[in-house]
C-alpha cells in the first residue's frame, strides 16, 4: 500500500510538470497564463509561441499522462490504482502545485493517461476530435465532444466488440477524468452557447 500511495503522489507531480509554461517562458520569455485563455495547454502555447512549441507541448503532456499510469503499473496492475493514477495526473495538470494551481484543461494529459489503459477507445476519440476540428476549426468544441464520448467508446469497444468489458474501476476513472476535463471547459461552453468561441488560428509568432 505505501508504494501505491507514493506512486499516486508521483502521478500528481508528473502531471503537474508545466511543460507549456516552461516552453513559452524559454522561447519568448512570457508567461503563457497571461495570454489567450490563460491555459498552459498546447492550444494556448501555439497562440503564444507558435505551432512547433504547441506540438511539443502536446506531446510532452501526453507523455506525462502515460508516464504516470506506467509508473503505477510498475507497482500494481490493479485497475483501481491505474485509474487513480490517471486521474491524479489530470488533476496535476489542471492544478499544478508548481504554478500555484493554475494550469491547463487536461485534454492531452488525459489522452496519454487513458491511452495507457484503454488505447482503442482513445484512438477512436482522437478520430472524432480530428473530424470535428477539421470541420469547425474550434479546438474546444472538438475537445468537449470527443472527451464526452470516451466512456461510450470504452463500453462499445471493450464490452461489445471485443467481449472483454472494462473493469468497473476503469469505467469510473474514465468517467471522472472526462467530467473533470469537461468541467475545466465551462468558460468555453458558455462562449460556444453564445456563439463567441474563437476558431483556431496559427500564431504568426514563430521563434527560430
Amino acid at each position: 500500500m505505501p508504494w501505491n500511495l507514493l506512486a499516486l503522489a508521483a502521478s500528481y507531480l508528473i502531471g503537474a510538470v508545466p511543460f507549456g509554461y516552461i516552453i513559452v517562458r524559454t522561447l519568448v520569455g512570457a508567461d503563457v497564463r497571461s495570454a489567450g485563455s490563460g491555459s498552459t495547454g498546447a492550444t494556448n502555447v501555439t497562440r503564444s509561441a507558435g505551432l512547433k512549441a504547441g506540438a511539443l507541448t502536446y506531446l510532452l503532456d501526453v507523455a506525462k499522462g502515460a508516464g504516470a499510469v506506467l509508473l503505477m503499473r510498475a507497482v500494481t496492475p490493479d485497475p483501481a490504482w491505474l485509474g487513480a493514477a490517471a486521474t491524479a495526473a489530470i488533476v496535476g495538470h489542471m492544478f499544478p502545485v508548481f504554478l500555484k494551481f493554475k494550469g491547463g484543461k487536461g485534454v492531452a494529459t488525459g489522452v496519454g493517461a487513458f491511452l495507457a489503459i484503454v488505447p482503442i477507445a482513445v484512438l477512436s476519440t482522437l478520430m472524432v476530435w480530428v473530424a470535428i476540428f477539421w470541420r469547425t476549426r474550434i479546438v474546444s468544441l472538438a475537445s468537449i465532444v470527443a472527451t464526452a464520448l470516451v466512456p461510450l467508446w470504452v463500453y462499445l469497444w471493450y464490452g461489445l466488440v471485443l467481449g472483454r468489458p472494462a473493469p468497473l474501476e476503469t469505467m469510473a476513472s474514465v468517467a471522472v477524468g472526462c467530467l473533470l476535463i469537461i468541467a475545466k471547459h465551462r468558460a468555453n461552453v458558455r462562449r460556444l452557447l453564445a456563439g463567441t468561441e474563437s476558431r483556431f488560428e496559427r500564431s504568426s509568432r514563430e521563434p527560430a
